[in-house]
């Protein structure tokens, strides 16, 4: 008994629907392996499931940025906008200038220059002596910057000496200050307390001695 034709509309049963598509994907797959092989043709093929997940394949000779290339140049149909296309000419240019970067890199430091004519290696020679001449302004700007430093620091220590200096004699005032008043104040309390003893047992100092007179 022959295959019942399926009619072609969605399956509306999900479980259904992703079966299928596994199937007709691995047969659309090994179909474009084949033609690829049997008639050396170059195959580029994208399929997109329902879910998002991608599934691609390309022929060995080739791949899918040049068969996209190619359909664009004879399709006449634009692939990407011009801002796509001008993106990708400036990381080209980016790049070239990269490269030119890093050969004039290794040529300022000696290697790869065997190559080089007179005109070349005259430039190269100048461009390291104003580089030279650059360096050295900038070491000498540096040496500058530092020694004003030196100075301020010197300044602001000075200043500070002189602040510490300032408080201790200050403080050696004050001391002295206090000491006059402790003995000033010592002093009162003598007279005071000579004041108010009898005249008879008074300390005379003036007094001579009475074995003297024996």
């Amino acid at each position: 008994m022959g295959r019942g034709k399926i009619e072609i509309k969605r399956i509306e049963n999900s479980s259904n629907r992703q079966v299928t598509y596994s199937k007709r994907r691995n047969g659309i797959m090994k179909k474009a392996k084949e033609i690829t092989v049997l008639c050396d043709a170059k195959v580029s093929l994208i399929v997109f499931a329902n879910s998002g997940k991608m599934h691609d394949y390309c022929s060995p000779s080739t791949n899918m940025v040049e068969v996209l290339d190619q359909y664009h140049k004879q399709s006449g149909k634009r692939l990407w906008d011009p801002k796509h296309e001008n993106l990708n000419n400036e990381i080209d240019r980016v790049k070239k200038e990269n490269d030119s970067m890093q050969i004039e890199l290794r040529h300022m430091n000696g290697e790869d220059v065997t190559s080089l004519q007179l005109k070349e290696l005259i430039h190269i020679e100048k461009a390291l002596e104003d580089g030279l001449i650059s360096v050295r302004e900038h070491q000498m700007e540096i040496y500058r910057t530092m020694k004003r430093n030196d100075k301020i620091l010197e300044e602001e220590n000075n200043q500070l000496h002189f602040a510490l200096q300032q408080q201790e004699m200050e403080k050696l005032a004050l001391d002295n200050n206090v000491r006059e008043m402790d003995s000033a104040y010592q002093q009162r309390i003598i007279r005071e307390y000579n004041s108010q003893m009898p005249f008879a047992f008074r300390v005379q100092p003036i007094q001579p001695n009475l074995q003297d007179r024996i």
